[in-house]
This record gives structure tokens, sequence and C-alpha cells, in this order.
């Protein structure tokens, strides 16, 4: 099955930045819209951004204009450029084909926290 590897989290104050990367392997990458989802303690898992196989991006109206989503096929990995952090922004972070090819299927994510 597919693995994912996502790296990137830490602890930064508000307005700071972040770069998440998520590699993926035992996939055909360059086929797959991918997506970054994110859960806070306490919340459902939820997709914050997602790039198509033809490189169009979408993104929650949380995040939009501060978080951008990018893909590097040659590498496997997609990217999650992060700015004007905000506490509310603090979760674990993880990337996924969109749609998921499987519910139960989860790299171990990566965590970001954000203080105030």
């Amino acid at each position: 099955q597919v693995q994912l590897v996502e790296s990137g989290g830490g602890l930064v104050q508000a307005g700071g930045s972040l770069r998440l990367s998520c590699a993926a392997s035992r996939i055909l990458f360059r086929i797959y819209s991918m997506g970054w989802y994110r859960q806070a303690p306490g919340k459902q898992r939820e997709l914050v951004a997602d790039i198509t196989s033809g490189g169009t991006t979408n993104y929650a109206d949380s995040v939009k204009g501060r978080f951008t989503i990018s893909r590097d096929n040659a590498k496997n990995t997609v990217y999650l450029q992060m700015n004007s952090l905000k506490p509310e922004d603090t979760a674990v972070y993880y990337c996924n084909t969109k749609p998921l090819l499987s519910r139960n299927n989860w790299g171990q994510g990566t965590q970001v926290t954000v203080s105030s």
C-alpha cells in the first residue's frame, strides 16, 4: 500500500512560517491529486489544501492566502508552505491522496504548534 512520510513540523510563534514535506512511495505519484490534511486535538481531520496532477490548487478558506501547496513529481513529494501562522493552525498535518485511496492508510503526520 501507499507509504507516506511527512516532515518539517515544529514549534513556531504566531506570524511565523514552516514548510512541510511529504514523500510518497508505492504509488504512481504523478497521476494522483494530493492533499494536505490536519487534525487538531478534539477535532475531525480536515482537508486544508490539495493539488491535482496538473498542478491546479485548492485551499480551505481558513488557510487561503497564507498556505501554498506544491509538488515535485520527480521526487514523489508534495509540499506545504505555511506563512502567517496562527495558533488555530496548531494540529498534526498529514498528506494523502485526494480522494483517499484508503481511509485507514495514513503516515505518522508531523506536528505543527503555533504559540501566541
